[in-house]
């Protein structure tokens, strides 16, 4: 199974191809478990207010790819999960919103959300929920140093540029919106910096499918790739294909 990282957006007639493969990977996991019905997808948003209009937006979303039984954990800021949000699914979809919030409130769950990973369950992040994948998770921040790298309005609430430690299911780290909101750049300075060892930043309506096979890319937009190298770093691109 595979981990999904979508770089956030909303397109009615690009949702399909963003959230495919991870539909159908939920729905193998059910029939491997000899499991009778759809797919149980745990859907965990952490909103200051808006947990169940969200939660319903990515529901619609992904059901494009297919029908699945949505089991919703809504939590508002400063709360704090718990594995029952996990229990017998056979998908997991962490939502969006503030970076920060999400790594607070899912940092109790995040070595069985690693756990359930492992034994071959999907998990798709969007936007934030991308961003904690990481095992070093790029939060938030437009300044490094005090100088600015990347547009404020991206910035997550955060000064300077922020890394924690996040969930541990990839050993490089996400940026995202990278072209809508210019993260790129942030990704790209905090590599130079030395905060980071490298990572991708992904384009909204797009997903970086990481698996046991080749890395893919769907959807709308690009990855762009970010490399600490000798004489600096390395920028290149993998398109939708």
């Amino acid at each position: 199974m595979s981990v999904h990282l979508v770089g956030g957006g909303w397109s009615e007639s690009l949702s399909p191809a963003v959230y495919d493969l991870f539909v159908a990977e939920a729905e193998a996991r059910a029939a491997a478990e000899s499991f009778e019905g759809e797919p149980r997808i745990a859907v965990i948003v952490v909103r200051d207010g808006d947990a169940a209009d969200h939660a319903a937006k990515l529901i619609e979303a992904a059901s494009g790819a297919g029908e699945f039984e949505p089991v919703i954990t809504g939590l508002t800021h400063g709360d704090v999960a718990t594995t029952a949000a996990l229990a017998d699914v056979h998908g997991i979809l962490i939502g969006g919103g503030l970076t920060p919030a999400y790594l607070a409130s899912l940092a109790p769950i995040f070595g069985e959300i690693r756990r359930l990973v492992a034994s071959g369950v999907p998990y798709l992040g969007f936007s934030a929920g991308s961003a904690i994948a990481a095992e070093r998770a790029l939060v938030g921040g437009w300044r490094i140093g005090g100088v600015e790298v990347s547009p404020e309005a991206g910035s997550e609430n955060l000064d300077e540029v922020t890394v924690e430690n996040g969930i541990g299911l990839l050993d490089i780290s996400v940026d995202v919106h990278a072209v809508q909101w210019g993260t790129l750049s942030r990704l790209i300075a905090a590599t130079e910096a030395g905060l980071v060892d490298g990572g991708v930043a992904i384009d909204e309506n797009t997903a970086f499918v990481v698996g046991e096979g080749a890395l893919r890319v769907v959807g709308a937009g690009s990855v762009w790739q970010v490399l600490s190298t000798d004489g600096g770093v390395r920028v290149s691109s993998l398109a939708a294909g």
